[in-house]
């Protein structure tokens, strides 16, 4: 019968629905609400975030100016196809050229960092002919196709994206790269400066300095994967910048547009566009391009690159300092912390009683990503809790006999 709705009905009075794929590991509480490097549950009780949800939050949590701009935009036109244009792209593509040194290159917007570095993988095999990869040992680039193949996690490689093509390296060892890269079969190399999943471990000054000029010798693209590390969070706007070198293609997105989704590959003036050969549906829309613009803004008006200097600086030196860390590395405001005991304990203290977040890598490192915002007041807040829990834990341990 035309207009019956028991069938829906039915439905929607039976206990089953749909619930979101279970592939996260999730802890117990509910974010409501959030402002600047503070998280708020339901309760309306404040977390201080040195997380950022995985590096995204560059500028603080719902900043007055990204807000109002991304309204703005919001209420005149959210989204339009890229076939048609759209300045904001350009106003951005000319702001974020000039605030991170490469004014010359071109940039191809996306929504998130898989996709900028599959882009950026493929138009380095455009650019050359070649088909393999060389990545390095640790690496993390996204869960995509030839992201994840690029990716030295065997646990998320589903068998399609098994290939021979990619071949891993050892990280910070130049010996290998160089005999893998002279013969000439390569494409691309792809670095993380500083390597974000794999537990916060820089590549040395001299290893991008060597591995930048036996590109060049082998006419092999050098793709710099700034994703984690790049957007002012080393101190400088991408942390390769500490080495002195240029690459030929970087991928930046996370902290692009402070929670927006958004990605981008700026590539070198080497490489010519073709029509059609790269194309997105959402990329690059006008509400995500206006929030891109005020998180600009806000980085060179507040000064966000210098604090990230001054403050990540002050964390480091304190840590250090700390009884049970075996070892602290990073720059800037992209810590690990390792310590030589598990830290899954630690980390539940310190959100849990604490009401701090932290990330982590593997189970003796926390992995630090605060807004590039965070204060000294906030790290003081911090290394107070964290000298506390790591004392409790020591005097524990003494008193088990360990």
């Amino acid at each position: 019968m035309e207009g019956d709705l028991s069938g829906f009905l039915s439905f929607t009075n039976s206990k089953s629905f749909m619930k979101p794929f279970p592939v996260f590991e999730k802890v117990d509480i509910a974010i409501e609400r959030a402002l600047g490097c503070f998280v708020y549950d339901k309760q309306q009780q404040a977390y201080l975030d040195l997380y950022g949800g995985h590096a995204v939050i560059s500028v603080g949590h719902s900043h007055p100016h990204v807000v109002e701009k991304t309204i703005q935009q919001m209420n005149k036109i959210g989204f339009y196809s890229n076939a048609v244009t759209n300045d904001l792209q350009d106003r951005l593509a000319e702001r974020l050229g000039s605030a991170c040194g490469y004014p010359t290159y071109a940039i191809f917007y996306s929504n998130s960092g898989a996709e900028a570095n599959e882009n950026a993988l493929k138009l380095a095999s455009f650019h050359t002919g070649r088909r393999k990869v060389l990545a390095m040992s640790n690496a993390f680039h996204g869960r995509t196709s030839a992201a994840v193949a690029a990716t030295d996690i065997q646990s998320i490689r589903a068998p399609l994206n098994e290939s021979e093509q990619f071949v891993f390296t050892p990280f910070n060892e130049i010996s290998s790269l160089k005999k893998q890269l002279e013969t000439e079969e390569y494409c691309a190399v792809i670095i993380e400066p500083i390597q974000g999943v794999g537990g916060i471990h820089r590549a040395s000054p001299s290893f991008l300095q060597e591995v930048r000029a036996i590109c060049t010798k082998t006419r092999t693209m050098l793709i710099l994967d700034e994703i984690q590390c790049g957007y002012g969070r080393t101190g400088l706007f991408f942390a390769h910048q500490h080495a002195g070198i240029e690459a030929d293609l970087i991928t930046v997105a996370k902290g692009i547009a402070n929670g927006l989704p958004m990605g981008a590959t700026i590539i070198s003036p080497k490489i010519k566009p073709v029509i059609g050969q790269l194309g997105t549906t959402f990329g690059g829309s006008h509400a995500v391009c206006a929030a891109a613009l005020a998180v600009l803004e806000v980085i060179q008006k507040e000064q966000l690159i210098d604090n990230a200097a001054a403050v990540g600086e002050f964390l480091l030196t304190e840590l250090r300092k700390i009884h049970g860390v075996s070892e602290v590395r990073g720059q800037g405001l992209m810590i690990g912390v390792e310590f030589e005991n598990d830290i899954r304990h630690l980390r539940k203290e310190l959100l849990f009683s604490e009401k701090i977040f932290t990330g982590y890598a593997g189970r003796y490192t926390l992995r630090l990503l605060p807004p590039l915002c965070f204060t000294m007041n906030h790290a003081e807040t911090f290394l107070k809790s964290l000298r506390k829990l790591v004392l409790k834990e020591k005097l524990a341990h003494a008193v088990s006999g360990y």
